[in-house]
């Protein structure tokens, strides 16, 4: 199943830059009502509600594009006055579909939907009398992303990115993300008139 996933995305990556053309990059932040590592609800077992996040868009022609993206979900918790520490560090790669209902001069909103691959590694740190004991723990699911989101022209050559969206999953949780994205369509016209 694990190998089936990663060639499935991987195909998916190769098919979407292959077919289209690469017009938005960049990154941001943003929130997830987070996940509890292997179902276990214990304060100290629960992943980050922070993100930060790096993605493109590759446009194939209205009203369709194409998402790929990284979020990374970091997360320390530390009792005070005891000698023990979770480390969970999550990481998702996603490949989104956008339909995009209007395409207006400055504003962009769409529909998504798409798949995820959410890898995480928890570490457990004790301290006992001085000495130091580390356990490992990894794991990953599948899952579908259903959501909306909107790109705000803030000028010619940067946009403001809007998406909230719920991943259907092992660990299931809403993200709201906004950040940055760079409009290379608009980067490439005035470095090469050509173009």
């Amino acid at each position: 199943m694990k190998r089936l996933s990663l060639t499935l995305f991987a195909f998916i990556m190769a098919f979407s830059v292959a077919n289209a053309q690469f017009t938005k990059a960049g990154g941001g932040l943003g929130f997830t009502t987070g996940f509890y590592f292997h179902d276990m609800e214990f304060d100290y077992n629960k992943s980050g509600n922070l993100d930060i996040f790096l993605k493109g868009i590759y446009e194939f022609s209205l009203p369709i594009h194409i998402s790929p993206s990284i979020t990374y979900l970091p997360h320390v918790y530390k009792e005070a006055g005891a000698e023990f520490k979770t480390i969970i560090n999550t990481f998702m790669f996603d490949v989104n579909g956008h339909y995009v209902f209007n395409s207006l001069d400055r504003i962009e909103f769409y529909g998504l939907a798409g798949l995820d691959i959410l890898l995480s590694f928890k570490k457990d740190k004790y301290t006992i009398t001085g000495a130091e004991e580390v356990f490992k723990e990894k794991d990953n699911a599948f899952g579908l992303n259903l959501g909306a989101g909107s790109y705000i022209m803030l000028t010619d050559q940067i946009d403001l990115s809007v998406e909230a969206k719920y991943l259907i999953s092992k660990y299931s949780q809403l993200m709201v993300n906004v950040g940055v994205l760079l409009n290379l369509q608009w980067l490439n016209k005035h470095e090469n008139p050509e173009y």
